[in-house]
C-alpha cells in the first residue's frame, strides 16, 4: 500500500545533510548514530548540532568517552538538559568499550545502559543495517496519518508501532534499512510536519488514508496537556574579593544529578519567606535581593529568588570557583540563568 521505493527515491533527492550521517553510499559510525540519538531525545536537531560537534571534537570515539571523567562529560553536556542522559551515556560508553564495540543487534543494544526500544532500533537500523523501524515523534506522525490511526496518544503508540513495522516489511525497505529509517525521519521533519502537512509533495500522497479522509492535519491525536505545577526555591550567590563564588554539587541521583549549583533551599510548592530561606544560607551575611529566575522542567515550572553577598573569605559547605571560569563547569541551564542574573 505504501511502497518503500517511492519514499526512498524521495529521500535520495531530498535527504538532510546532518553531521552524524554517513554520505550517500557510506557506512554510518554506530558511535555517532548512538550519540546523536541520545542527544536528540527531547531536543531539536537545530539545538543539538553545535553540542554534538563540540562533543565529538572532545570525545571522538566511544573509547575516549569511556575514559573521560564524568564531570568533564557533564560539563560538555551542560545546556542540553535531562542530565540523566549524560550519566547513562558515560555508563554506556564504558560498557561498550569493555565489550570491544557496540553490539549489532536490537537485543544486544537494549542491554546497554540508557538504551531503550527506540534508540536500540535506530542504532541497529542506521548503524548496522538491521531491518528495524525506529518510531520517534516524526515516525509517529507519519504513520498515524498514513493509516488514519484515530486513537489518542499515548494509548495509540501500540497501534502506531505495529503499523510502522508493516512499512518496514516492504522488500525495498529491508534492502536499505538505514536509508529507510532516516527517510521516515526526514519525511516527518519536513513534508509531514506537525500542523498542516505539505501533502502535495509527499511521495505517499495518493495512498495516505489520513489525507483521503481530510484529517491528516489532526493526527496524531493527543490528550490535553495538564498544567505544570509551580515550585519555588531560593539560591545564594556568595563571592569574595578575589572573584570567587561558592558552589556545591548535587547528589549523583535524582533531578540534575551530579551537576554543580549555587547553594540554596530545597524546591517546594510553597513560596519561601526570606527568614526561613535564610536558614539554608551557606554563611551569615548581609544578603541583598538580586532578582528572580524562571525555568521550565518536564513536569513543573520553577521560580528561584536570588540573593547575593560578598564575604572576606568563602566558607560553608561546597567549594569555591573563579567566577570567570564558570563556563568550564557542569552548570545546568537553570543555574546558568541564575549566574547571569546574580553575577551580571
Amino acid at each position: 500500500m505504501f511502497p518503500a521505493s517511492a519514499l526512498l527515491s524521495w529521500y535520495d533527492r531530498h535527504r538532510r545533510k546532518l553531521p552524524w550521517r554517513a554520505e550517500p553510499g557510506g557506512i554510518a559510525d554506530p558511535y555517532r548514530v548512538w550519540l546523536s540519538e541520545i542527544m536528540l531525545q527531547q531536543t531539536t536537531v537545530t539545538a543539538v548540532i553545535p553540542y554534538y560537534e563540540n562533543f565529538v571534537s572532545r570525545f571522538p570515539t566511544v573509547e575516549a568517552l569511556a575514559a573521560a571523567d564524568l564531570n568533564d562529560v557533564l560539563s560538555q553536556w551542560a545546556g542540553l538538559g535531562y542530565y540523566a542522559r549524560a550519566r547513562n551515556l558515560h555508563a554506556c560508553a564504558k560498557a561498550v568499550a569493555a565489550m570491544g564495540g557496540f553490539p549489532g543487534t536490537v537485543e544486544g543494544l537494549r542491554s546497554l545502559p540508557g538504551i531503550g526500544p527506540y534508540t536500540a532500533a535506530a542504532v541497529a537500523a542506521i548503524g548496522f543495517g538491521v531491518p528495524a523501524v525506529p518510531v520517534d515523534g516524526n515516525v509517529e506522525r507519519v504513520t498515524s496519518r498514513l493509516f488514519a490511526i484515530l486513537d489518542v496518544l499515548p494509548g495509540a503508540r501500540k497501534a502506531i508501532g505495529a503499523a510502522a513495522s508493516l512499512l518496514g516489511e516492504d522488500p525495498d525497505a529491508r534492502a536499505r534499512p538505514s536509508d529507510f529509517a532516516q527517510a521516515l525521519f526526514d519525511l516527518g521533519a519536513s513534508v509531514c510536519s506537525s500542523g498542516q502537512p505539505a501533502c502535495g509533495v509527499c511521495p505517499w500522497m495518493e495512498p495516505c488514508l489520513g489525507r483521503r479522509a481530510g484529517i491528516a492535519a489532526e493526527l496524531p491525536r493527543k490528550a490535553a496537556k495538564k498544567a505544570r505545577p509551580l515550585r519555588h526555591g531560593v539560591s545564594f550567590w556568595v563571592t569574595d574579593g578575589a572573584g570567587n563564588v561558592l558552589l556545591r554539587r548535587r547528589p549523583a541521583s535524582g533531578l540534575l544529578g551530579g551537576m554543580v549549583e549555587l547553594p540554596g533551599t530545597p524546591w517546594r510548592d510553597a513560596e519561601w519567606a526570606f527568614e526561613e530561606a535564610a536558614e539554608f544560607a551557606p554563611v551569615a551575611a548581609n544578603w541583598r535581593p538580586m532578582g528572580q529566575v524562571r525555568h521550565g522542567f518536564t513536569h513543573f515550572e520553577l521560580t528561584i529568588e536570588l540573593f547575593a553577598a560578598e564575604v572576606a573569605e568563602i566558607g560553608g559547605e561546597g567549594f569555591s570557583h573563579a567566577v570567570s571560569g564558570l563556563g568550564d563547569l557542569a552548570l545546568p541551564s537553570v543555574m546558568r540563568k541564575c549566574v547571569a542574573v546574580a553575577g551580571g
